[in-house]
C-alpha cells in the first residue's frame, strides 16, 4: 500500500532520517516510537506527503486514502460542530451529485444503448461506494464518532470557534475518523482525551478494518491497539512484531548488550592508551606505540546516546505531618445554578494516593483547585491536618513562571541547595536536554512551561501533593521516572490523571465524581474496576452514589443502605420509575427494530434504482426517490426519538438507584 525506499532528511547539519526504508500495509497497527526529537512527527509527514525528503522515494498504490492527525492544530470558525464533521464527508457528496446528474440523464436520456450501459455502469460503481462507505448513515456515524469522543447532543449546532484547544483536537480526530481513509497516520492522538475517550477510540482502532501508524505516550493505549513497534533510533527505523510492553523488554536486554560492549570497549581503550602513554617515548617501542595510535584512530567507538541513559532522580523528603492529612465536611460548590460538588465528605490519611475520577465537568480540577486554597468560593469545610505543606500543580500554573529566567536559573530559584548540582539531571528527565536549559522562558511552548512549573514544584518540601494532570506533555521516559519518584514519595497524594498505566501504578484509593455525586473507594485501580464491572453486571448501569462521611464508618459498613421509613410514596415512586424504565426499555426495541427495517427498505430502493429498466419508466423513477426521500426522514425522526428515550431511560436508572441510600465501600 505505502512504501518508503532510501528516504534521508536532514534538517541543518542534523541527519533525521537515514537511509529510511518502510512497508505498510491495510491491516498494520503500528506504534512509532523513539525519543524526543528523533524525528518521528517528521517520519509522518513525509509520509502523508506534507515534507518532502531530500533523497529517496515515497510510494503510495493508487486510490490508497491516506489521512494524517497532527500533534496540534488551528480550530476553524464559521461552521457549527455538526457542518464541521460532516466536511469529512465532501468526497463522497460530490460523487453523490455525479450519482445524480446521471440519474437525470437517464431519465432523458436519448442515447444510444452502448451510451446507456456506460453510465448505468458508473451509477452503479458510484452507488455501491456510498453505500460500502456509509454515506447514507452518515449521521449516525457522525453521531457514534463525536459522542464516542466526548461531545454531547446541545454541542453539535455550537461554533467549532467556541470550543477549547483541547476540544478543536478532538474536533480534527473526529474528522480523520470519519474520512473512512485506508491508513491512518495519528500523532499523538490521546493527547486531551479523558479516559472514557481514550477508551473508546482504543474500541473504535480495534474495529478499524484500515491500517495505522501512531504515536502516543500512552503505554495502556498503544498495548491494547498495536501489533507491531517501529522505532526510530539515530535516524534508522528498526522493526519489532510485538506490542510495547514486550518491545520494551525486548530492548531493555538489547540496551543492556550495547553497555556491556560499550563497557569492554571503554576497558579496552583505556588499556591501549595507558599503554601509549606509559612507552610513548621508548624508542624501542616505538613500532607497538604507532600500530595502537592507529588502531585507536580506525576503532568505531560504540557510543551510548543521551535518549537511551534512564534518569533516576529523587525529589526532596517531605516534612513529617499527622496521621490525618486532610477532612472535607459538607464540601459544595455551585458554577450559578449548575450544582457541582454537593456535600462532599472525605478523610485522607498519610501516605494514601488518592485517584480522582471522573468524567469532563465532574468537578476534578475544581476539587483539588479548592483544596489547594486557589478557589475560595465554596460551601463547607476543607481542613488541613497537622503540619501539613501542601503544594499543588495544574496546567495554567505555568504562567506564573518568571519570563526573564533561563530554563536553570528559574528551578534554581526554588531549588534547595542540595538538589542544585542534580537539576541538570531533573531537567534532562523533564525533556529538557543539552542547551535547552539555557533557553529564556518567555520561548518556550505551552507545553514546556507546564513540565517545568511541575519540576520546579516536585523540588519543594511538601508533604501533600495536588497534582492535576501532570503527565500531560510528558514522554513515555519522563512518566515512568515521574512514576518513580511519586512511588517513592512518602507524603500524600490527590491526583487527577488520563494515563492509565501511570494511574494503575500509582494509585491506593479512587474518589469517584459525577455529576455532583462522589463515591469513595478504598482499593487500587485495579479494585476498581473490578467493582465497577460487578455493579454493571448486577444492576445493568453504572452506579454512582456518596462515600461515608468518615473512613471507620466506611469499613464497617458495605452494603446499601435502605431506607428506614419504608413509607407508602417512596414504595409507589420506586414503581412508577420502574414502570417508566420497562415502557422506555419496550419502546427502545421497538426503534432500534424500527431502524433495522428502515436500513432493509434502505437498500431494496438503491437495488431497484440501480435497475436500467427503472428509467425507462418516469413515474417509477419519482416513486422510488419519493420512497426514499420518505425512508431518510423516518430514518431521522426514529434516530432523535431514539436519543430522547435513551437519555430518559439513563435519568430514571439513575433516580432509582438514588433511592436505595448511599453505597459504603471498603
Amino acid at each position: 500500500m505505502i512504501q518508503l525506499k532510501n528516504i534521508c532528511l536532514s534538517y541543518g547539519d542534523r541527519e533525521l532520517l537515514k537511509d529510511i526504508n518502510l512497508s505498510l500495509s491495510y491491516g498494520d497497527r503500528i506504534s512509532l516510537t523513539g525519543a524526543n526529537g528523533s524525528g518521528k512527527s517528521t517520519l509522518m509527514k513525509t509520509i502523508a506527503g506534507i515534507v518532502s525528503p531530500d533523497s529517496g522515494e515515497l510510494i503510495v498504490n493508487k486510490n490508497t486514502k491516506i489521512t494524517y492527525l497532527p500533534q496540534s492544530c488551528t480550530g476553524t470558525g464559521g461552521r457549527t460542530l455538526m457542518e464541521e464533521a460532516q466536511r469529512a464527508f465532501a468526497s463522497l457528496k460530490v460523487k453523490e451529485e455525479e450519482k445524480k446528474a446521471i440519474e437525470i440523464k437517464l431519465e432523458s436520456s436519448k442515447d444510444g444503448e452502448t451510451q446507456t450501459t456506460r453510465l448505468l455502469k458508473r451509477q452503479h460503481q458510484l452507488q455501491e461506494e456510498l453505500l460500502s462507505k456509509g454515506y447514507y448513515n452518515r449521521d449516525q456515524l457522525i453521531y457514534r464518532v463525536l459522542f464516542g469522543l466526548g461531545f454531547c447532543k446541545e454541542d453539535l449546532l455550537k461554533e467549532t470557534s467556541s470550543f477549547s484547544g483541547g476540544w478543536q483536537m478532538r474536533i480534527a480526530l473526529a474528522r480523520v475518523l470519519l474520512e473512512d481513509a485506508d491508513f491512518l497516520l495519528l500523532d499523538e492522538p490521546t493527547n486531551y482525551l479523558d479516559l472514557d475517550a481514550r477508551y473508546w477510540l482504543k474500541s473504535y482502532l480495534t474495529e478499524f478494518k484500515g491500517g495505522f501508524l501512531l504515536v502516543s505516550h500512552d503505554r495502556y493505549f498503544i498495548d491494547t491497539t498495536v501489533s507491531q513497534v517501529i522505532e526510530l533510533f539515530g535516524g534508522k527505523l528498526k522493526r519489532y512484531n510485538c506490542n510495547y510492553t514486550e518491545y520494551q523488554e525486548r530492548r531493555r536486554k538489547e540496551l543492556e548488550n550495547l553497555y556491556k560492549s560499550y563497557y569492554r570497549q571503554q576497558d579496552e581503550i583505556e588499556k591501549i592508551e595507558n599503554f601509549i602513554n606509559r612507552f610513548r617515548y621508548n624508542s624501542s617501542r616505538a613500532g607497538v606505540v604507532q600500530s595502537r595510535i592507529k588502531y585507536l584512530e580506525k576503532l568505531k567507538r560504540i557510543e551510548i546516546p543521551d535518549s537511551v541513559k534512564q534518569p533516576h532522580i529523587t525529589f526532596p523528603e517531605p516534612p513529617h505531618s499527622g496521621r490525618t492529612v486532610l477532612t472535607l465536611e459538607k464540601l459544595s460548590k455551585y458554577y450559578g445554578e449548575k450544582k457541582v460538588i454537593d456535600n462532599l465528605n472525605l478523610t485522607v490519611s498519610r501516605g494514601e494516593r488518592v485517584f480522582i475520577s471522573g468524567r469532563n465537568g465532574a468537578g476534578k480540577s475544581t476539587l483539588l483547585r479548592i483544596i489547594a486554597g486557589a478557589d475560595p468560593d465554596y460551601r463547607g469545610a476543607v481542613k488541613y491536618g497537622k503540619d501539613v505543606q501542601p503544594g499543588y500543580f495544574a496546567q495554567e500554573l505555568s504562567e506564573m513562571l518568571d519570563t526573564s529566567l533561563s530554563v536553570i536559573e528559574e528551578v534554581e530559584s526554588d531549588s534547595p541547595t542540595n538538589l542544585i548540582p542534580h537539576l541538570r539531571n531533573m531537567l534532562g528527565a523533564f525533556l529538557f536536554q543539552n542547551d535547552d536549559v539555557y533557553k529564556k522562558v518567555s520561548v518556550l511552548s505551552g507545553g514546556e512551561r507546564s513540565r517545568l512549573a511541575l519540576l520546579k514544584l516536585l523540588l519543594k518540601p511538601c508533604n501533600l501533593l495536588l497534582l492535576d494532570e501532570p503527565t500531560n506533555h510528558l514522554d513515555i521516559t519522563s512518566k515512568d521516572v515521574l512514576l518513580k519518584a511519586l512511588q517513592d514519595y512518602s507524603g500524600t497524594l490527590l491526583f487527577v490523571s488520563h494515563d492509565r498505566h501511570f494511574i494503575e501504578n500509582l494509585a491506593t484509593s479512587v474518589l469517584e465524581l459525577d455529576e455532583s455525586r462522589y463515591r469513595y473507594y478504598h482499593g487500587d485501580y485495579n479494585y476498581y474496576l473490578r467493582r465497577k464491572q460487578q455493579e454493571r453486571e448486577t444492576t445493568g448501569t453504572s452506579v454512582i452514589t456518596r462515600v461515608s462521611p468518615t473512613q471507620t464508618q466506611a469499613r464497617k459498613e458495605k452494603n446499601w443502605k435502605t431506607d428506614s421509613t419504608g413509607s407508602k410514596s417512596r414504595r409507589e415512586e420506586e414503581k412508577r420509575l420502574k414502570r417508566e424504565i420497562r415502557r422506555l426499555e419496550k419502546e427502545e426495541e421497538e426503534i432500534l427494530s424500527g431502524l433495522e427495517n428502515i436500513d432493509r427498505e434502505k437498500e431494496e430502493i438503491h437495488h431497484k434504482l440501480s435497475q436500467p429498466e427503472v428509467y425507462s419508466d418516469g413515474e417509477k423513477t419519482k416513486e422510488l426517490k419519493e420512497a426514499m426521500e420518505r425512508n431518510s426522514r423516518h430514518q431521522r425522526e426514529l434516530t432523535s426519538r431514539w436519543e430522547e428515550v435513551e437519555a430518559n431511560l439513563r435519568n430514571f436508572r439513575d433516580e432509582l438507584l438514588a433511592m436505595n441510600g448511599e453505597n459504603i465501600v471498603s
